[in-house]
């Protein structure tokens, strides 16, 4: 399995996939920064 990297928009903070996305009922997800606690709401994915 590939081990994906998301970099923050607001710190640049790189950390693996794992435990940054949290999926929300309407197939959308929420990113939330370990390091900074930035927060994106909303994104879409494909299936959403």
């Amino acid at each position: 399995m590939t081990n994906i990297t998301v970099i923050c928009p607001n710190c640049q903070d790189q950390k693996p996939i794992d435990n940054l996305l949290t999926a929300q009922s309407n197939q959308n997800v929420i990113y939330k920064c370990g390091n900074c606690q930035y927060e994106e709401k909303n994104i879409q994915t494909k299936k959403g």
